[in-house]
């Protein structure tokens, strides 16, 4: 008779009887498996429980976290069914399928997922608490989605429609009805569960998309019946107090929800097209601030130079970059750092992104004529140390603040420009004097962000020979002697090899030099020449140094800079 996993772990010296008993009272109060209480309590590992289970059942482990699971394979047991049972498909070989389960010896379970299938199970073991973690991973979410989705469709007999105009007329009782609630509710759950940055819900003619942007790739989510596209607009109108009826006109709201012990967010952005509202919903997370930079990319002499200028009383800092390039958090970062009882800050944004306390924050309103200039000119009767304009967008709100930083303030704003040296030539395109420009601009920095590879899933990779560093566009003399890496694809990075992002930065320090350059209004490739003359890391050079490092992939740097 096999032993139980408890006194297995007993008698292997895993866990001393003490221990034992300990988590028998955890598990009769929190319903937990024993397994599960015993590596919560930290008296064993996953993978130490993981090796017993094999022997106390004479089967196979499997490794969840370093096994690549195929979405096909995936499909075969849906979300519901894997999410009561605790099982996850593995792999397919023929007509059996290798299925993990914490307790391989349950044939209840066995035979249900071999009538579910048509196919021959071989159960694989591993820890309860590994299976729960990749539930959560591989299927994220999309359990409570299916049940959504199941719901909206069983009242798909329940709705009529007249006609072709009467389809987009929602009432109050469609906006509020459990199933579109539901969704909802589910759809926001889901993205901040999977770290998704923007959800863009797109109605077409047939069918309503749901798309997910994830470390800054979109990802389709799912598909609802096209019939419920406007009570889902109206129901996120709701949410952001918006108006329900204008259907005609783009609108903006937001709204916030407490996820965990951190609230977070929502910026909602709605677009008439043809065949309904375009919502986009950027997710805007407060873990995300940091008053370490370097926990952006940012590192090395650069970081130096950038934290330099941020601790002088006066002058201009310019952060640059397209837009999705990252400029806002590392604006507020940078405020999150500066931010003590002892300075007063002021910003003036388009929109207010994040709440911070003890800055005081400004939604410009430019249908009202409440503009940067504007706000601007009312903080300065406010007594600033510092102060933040979400945007330099033409000459007079340029000339006000690099008024401000002539007189004794700090002056953090942002420009759209590819690289830090055509920055100077954009303010000087703009009509501001050059020497304006050259006695206040302190440094600029100009940023993108990249994908990282996975840490999980992160091997060498031996297709980096000479000839295609060549055919991506670098010289191979620069890359001698270096390993590259690649993901190979796992569930912590759904098979992509990709999981998060770091930032490549530019940061040119305006010294008497550059000064001269714009005194004389000099090209962009003068100041480039001489600021990389005094030591300018470029954007490509920055990302070529973080491939070296294993951070990124070569080809995602190429494809996000340009060479110089």
């Amino acid at each position: 008779m096999a032993l139980k996993l408890g006194d297995m772990l007993v008698q292997a010296g895993l866990i001393t009887k003490e221990q034992l008993e300990k988590a028998l009272v955890e598990q009769k109060t929190s319903g937990d498996k024993l397994g599960a209480c015993l590596i919560k309590m930290k008296f064993i590992t996953e993978e130490a429980t993981t090796d017993c289970l094999g022997k106390q059942y004479k089967v196979p482990t499997v490794n969840l976290s370093n096994t690549q699971i195929e979405p096909q394979v995936l499909k075969l047991i849906p979300a519901d069914f894997a999410q009561k049972y605790q099982v996850i498909p593995v792999a397919r070989q023929g007509r059996t399928l290798q299925v993990a389960m914490s307790n391989p010896a349950d044939p209840f379970t066995i035979e249900n997922i071999q009538f579910l299938t048509g196919m021959e199970v071989k159960p694989l073991v591993c820890a309860d608490t590994a299976i729960a973690r990749a539930m959560e991973k591989l299927y994220a979410g999309s359990a409570g989605l299916t049940e959504a989705m199941k719901a909206v469709q069983e009242e798909e007999g329940q709705v009529e429609f007249v006609d072709k105009e009467q389809e987009d007329v929602v009432t109050q009782a469609d906006m509020e009805a459990a199933p579109v609630v539901k969704l909802v509710n589910q759809l926001i759950f889901d993205a901040v569960k999977r770290g998704v940055s923007d959800i863009h819900i797109e109605p077409y003619e047939k069918v309503l998309r749901v798309r997910f942007r994830i470390d800054g790739v979109l990802q389709e989510a799912m598909s609802p019946p096209k019939r419920i596209a406007a009570a889902v607009a109206s129901r996120i109108k709701v949410l952001s107090r918006l108006n329900l009826t204008e259907r005609r006109l783009p609108q903006d709201g937001r709204f916030s929800v407490k996820a965990g012990e951190q609230n977070v967010d929502f910026r909602v952005s709605t677009m008439p097209i043809k065949h309904g509202e375009k919502i986009c919903i950027r997710i805007l997370r407060q873990s995300g601030l940091s008053s370490d930079l370097s926990k952006l990319g940012l590192d090395g002499k650069p970081l130096e130079n950038f934290l330099a200028a941020s601790l002088k009383p006066n002058g201009m800092i310019l952060i640059t970059g397209p837009t999705g390039s990252g400029k806002t958090m590392t604006l507020y970062s940078l405020i999150n750092r500066l931010n003590t009882p002892k300075v007063n800050i002021s910003t003036a944004e388009d929109p207010v992104e994040f709440d911070m306390m003890g800055v005081n924050q400004v939604n410009i309103h430019p249908e009202i004529g409440y503009t940067f200039a504007v706000a601007l000119k009312a903080f300065l009767r406010q007594d600033p140390n510092i102060v933040l304009v979400g945007e330099t967008r033409d000459r007079e709100t340029g000339e006000i603040a690099m008024t401000a930083a002539m007189t004794g303030h700090l002056v953090l704003t942002t420009l759209h420009t590819n690289d830090a040296p055509s920055s100077l030539n954009r303010l000087l395109d703009m009509e501001i004097p050059p020497f304006l420009i050259a006695a206040t601009v302190n440094v600029i920095e100009a940023q993108r962000l990249v994908r990282t590879i996975c840490p999980n899933c992160k091997q060498p990779d031996p297709s980096m020979t000479p000839e295609m560093i060549s055919k991506l566009g670098a010289d191979p003399a620069e890359f001698e002697g270096v390993t590259f890496y690649k993901g190979a694809g796992c569930m912590e990075c759904n098979r992509t090899g990709m999981k998060g992002r770091t930032g490549l930065y530019e940061i040119l320090v305006v010294t008497p030099a550059i000064r001269k350059l714009i005194l004389s209004r000099a090209s962009t490739d003068e100041i480039r020449a001489m600021a990389v003359k005094e030591g300018m890391i470029l954007l490509r050079q920055d990302g070529f140094n973080k491939v070296k490092k294993g951070i990124t992939t070569l080809e995602t740097v190429i494809a996000k800079t340009v060479a110089d």
